[in-house]
């Protein structure tokens, strides 16, 4: 197929590229690079620098584009608790801008970059597609209302879309040739990259927020799921698209981690010391998330190849000394 891939130099936008060009699709990538990296961008697509409220019209209007896969977005927690106005324009804003430049130019099949923190503290585990939606920051709900939306332009437009709550990427998309996938985040603000760090010896302690949550060990926790695998879930939904549907599939492991148990296995996984500082609650953060994957898994036939926690830190840590050499 012909796709068009927006924020396809991100993390898990060019994860997914690379195995969309695996498969033998042809590939376009929109991405600003105000997060994303160029040269994450895999050879064999056509990349376009710009916005997509700004370029997706025409972009897709010089193309017979067969569907859109939609990572475009701004993804910080603290920062949306700040900044609200940025979020719900461009996360919000901008998937609105897509949607009616797919529709003028008759793209009907979309797969959207949804998140599990939309369910927010619910007291439900593991937490299946059908929870209620409760986000705890601007943006999960940012997320929640593209996934609110859809079902609409489903209906209306004959629309085949499909939203995939992810659980906690992580890892690295390791490949022989180098061309390899991981995150790059400047500044990093998720947990195992930002542990690897300090393993690393680029930061000198590591701040754990919070330690007073009801868990075992008062640290939150977290279903951590190899980014691969998740990748591999996209090229599954978007082969099962079907007009006038929307879909909703969770992506999780299904096993929760503390925090401290994640700072414990880059220990035992890198050999380096974690010095820790423990500092207050931050705002936004939940309490714990455990995903169900059965939906997934019974209706696309998904399965994830690396669940283990230290398996998907030590292709993370290889990713980081692979770019350090």
């Amino acid at each position: 197929m012909k796709l068009l891939v927006t924020g396809g130099a991100g993390y898990i936008g060019s994860t997914v590229t690379t195995l969309l060009v695996e498969a033998g699709h042809e590939v376009t990538v929109l991405d600003d690079l105000s997060s994303g990296h160029e040269s994450a961008v895999p050879d064999g697509t056509t990349f376009v620098k710009g916005r997509v409220q700004d370029a997706a019209d025409d972009v897709l209007g010089a193309g017979d584009f067969d569907a859109v896969l939609h990572f475009a977005g701004f993804i910080e927690v603290a920062e949306s608790v700040t900044q609200p106005d940025r979020y719900w324009e461009n996360n919000v804003g901008g998937t609105l801008r897509l949607l009616d430049a797919m529709h003028r130019h008759g793209v009907g099949r979309l797969i959207f970059s949804s998140t599990g923190t939309v369910h927010g503290n619910t007291d439900q585990h593991p937490i299946t597609e059908t929870a209620g939606l409760a986000p705890l920051n601007p943006y999960a709900a940012t997320k929640a209302a593209v996934d609110l939306m859809l079902p609409g332009y489903c209906a209306a437009w004959r629309l085949a879309a499909t939203s995939l709550r992810y659980f906690n990427a992580a890892g690295a998309l390791l490949r022989p040739d180098g061309r390899s996938c991981g995150e790059q985040h400047d500044p990093e603000s998720h947990l195992i990259p930002i542990v690897l760090q300090v393993a690393a010896g680029e930061r000198d302690t590591l701040a754990l927020y919070g330690d007073d949550y009801d868990t075992p060990d008062g640290t939150c926790v977290r279903d951590y799921i190899h980014v691969a695998d998740l990748a591999s879930a996209h090229l599954l939904a978007l082969a099962a698209l079907q007009p006038g549907e929307h879909r909703i599939y969770n992506l999780g492991n299904g096993a929760g981690y503390s925090n401290l148990e994640v700072i414990q296995a880059v220990r035992d996984v890198t050999g380096h010391p974690v010095p820790v500082v423990r500092s207050a609650r931050r705002p936004g953060d939940i309490v714990a998330q455990v995903a169900s994957s059965a939906k997934a898994i019974a209706e696309l036939g998904w399965q994830p190849q690396r669940p283990a926690l230290r398996d998907i830190i030590g292709d993370a840590w290889a990713f980081r000394q692979d770019r350090s050499r």
